[in-house]
């Protein structure tokens, strides 16, 4: 089994920094935009590209590992069958992933603020080390891209797709989730 974990709007896959120590033969990469050249793309594009990834690294027996927007990119690739994945692992993720408007325009219009508040929360339990880390994360990231991330997720709507699901999934949630509450997760149980 090879694991490929996908991460969130905003993110990099050095977010998994933890899990690459933990499994040494897993996968993280940046989904594309993250290199300083934004791109718009939507779930279905950056699905797209993960599953070249998926091919060009000749990966087999894959566990797609997604967070929130990644979750939703890992979904995709399940349901189009076009890559050998064995299994879903979903974190704070959904099959609609709508974002408040309130989001979207803070994001465009005041987006170090925007930032700061989102990254807040992040957590349930909000400490100052992970809340820079997140706000580091995005800034790098830049507003073009995680602006354009956010949209992907909004316009992102799988629910009427979910029984074309063929493998295992894992749906991982918080019960103080306040981006992704555990209703998310219930949805794919249902």
């Amino acid at each position: 089994m090879t694991l490929v974990f996908v991460h969130g709007a905003g993110f990099t896959g050095r977010c998994f920094a933890a899990q690459i120590q933990d499994f040494p033969d897993a996968h993280s990469p940046d989904l594309p935009g993250r290199d300083g050249h934004a791109v718009s793309a939507s779930i279905e594009d950056f699905a797209t590209w993960l599953e070249a990834y998926v091919r060009k690294h000749g990966l087999e027996d894959v566990t797609l590992c997604g967070h929130s927007m990644g979750g939703a990119v890992a979904l995709a690739v399940a349901l189009r069958h076009n890559v050998p994945v064995r299994s879903l692992v979903l974190l704070g993720s959904g099959a609609r992933l709508r974002v408040a408007p309130v989001v979207l325009h803070g994001l465009e219009n005041s987006f170090d603020h925007q930032v700061r508040t989102l990254a807040g929360l992040f957590f349930a339990q909000p400490r100052a080390d992970r809340v820079e880390w997140a706000v580091a994360s995005m800034l790098a990231v830049g507003r073009e891209q995680t602006l354009n991330d956010f949209l992907a997720c909004d316009a992102f709507d799988a629910l009427e797709r979910l029984s074309g699901v063929t493998v295992p999934l894992l749906a991982i949630t918080g019960e103080h989730d306040n981006m992704t509450p555990p209703k998310y997760a219930a949805t794919f149980a249902d």
